[in-house]
């Protein structure tokens, strides 16, 4: 297959080009030279510039995988964030499905829960809580409408939920928290927001590569959880990065400066992800922190 990935040289989509081109796709990516470097890529990168993409170059993709966003969750900008977001993935979906593309596959987010509760279930009510959060639940309604209007083209979203791995230390602190929290403890205790006893769902990003394989083959749209299906709270989370790194190290809690948009606990319900594109997370916490740290880049 022919496949675009957008965001091609950031986390998610620099681990999920490698997939590809080591299962013999032929891959075109978006992206930029501050990012993740993929040595095994040698096809054609499109820099998002003032003057716009090659789309020519895009007139042929049999698929798009779009990973490419604003993901500063504490950007108040909401205007910025439609048009990055929600305006530019629309107008290049719009652009390759004149072609031959009918498989399209999307980050969105489980932002879009906000202080729902959990576990989630993507029909219940959404309540985004930030700017970001708004622009993933705004696109995930216009590409559902989008797919709806273009007889035989396949669009799949992808809630990610607190993603984690190898590729993600140019992110700096948008960093996953495992990433954030092991790095500060090579160096001393943690600081974690009072108690330490708010959850996450995490979820490794080998994990998330198998995913977007799997929503490529869907047989039809939908918006579907991408989480691990258990959620570890902060202070859990600093005795496996203990037990793992072969320290011992005791958080430091201060106060969450940020808590009217701060999501106290994420956790997924992946029945839904089971049935729509056959998606069945193979890490779990610890065997993912485990591996993380056997690839000598969370050391």
């Amino acid at each position: 297959m022919r496949i675009l990935v957008t965001g091609g040289t950031g986390f998610i989509g620099s681990n999920i080009v490698r997939e590809l081109i080591a299962r013999g796709d032929d891959v075109i990516i978006t992206g930029h030279d501050a990012e993740q470097k993929i040595p095994e890529f040698s096809g054609k990168m499109l820099q998002p510039s003032f003057l716009g993409l090659d789309w020519e170059a895009l007139d042929a993709v049999d698929a798009v995988i779009h990973e490419a966003a604003i993901n500063e969750t504490q950007s108040m900008d909401e205007r910025e964030m439609l048009r990055a977001n929600v305006d530019s993935p629309l107008a290049l979906f719009e652009h390759v499905v004149k072609g031959r593309c009918k498989r399209i596959v999307y980050a969105s987010s489980t932002a879009v829960y906000g202080d729902g509760p959990t576990p989630y279930t993507e029909d219940q009510e959404l309540h985004p809580l930030t700017p970001y959060a708004v622009s993933k639940k705004k696109l995930e309604e216009e590409v559902t409408r989008f797919a709806s209007a273009h007889a035989g083209v396949t669009a799949v979203g992808l809630r990610y939920c607190n993603v984690y791995g190898a590729g993600e230390s140019h992110k700096g602190r948008r960093a996953s928290m495992i990433y954030q929290i092991a790095k500060q403890m090579q160096k001393g205790n943690p600081r974690l927001f009072k108690n330490g006893e708010q959850k996450r769902d995490y979820i490794y990003v080998k994990d998330v590569v198998t995913a977007n394989l799997r929503a490529l083959k869907a047989k039809e749209s939908a918006v579907v959880n991408c989480g691990s299906g258990t959620a570890t709270s902060f202070n859990d989370l600093v005795a496996l990065l203990n037990a793992v790194m072969g320290v011992s190290r005791v958080p430091e809690y201060f106060e969450n400066p940020i808590k009217s948009s701060y999501q106290e606990h994420t956790e997924c319900d992946m029945s839904r992800a089971k049935e729509k594109i056959g998606f069945v997370p193979a890490f779990n916490i610890k065997k993912g922190i485990e591996d993380y740290f056997a690839s000598g880049l969370l050391d």
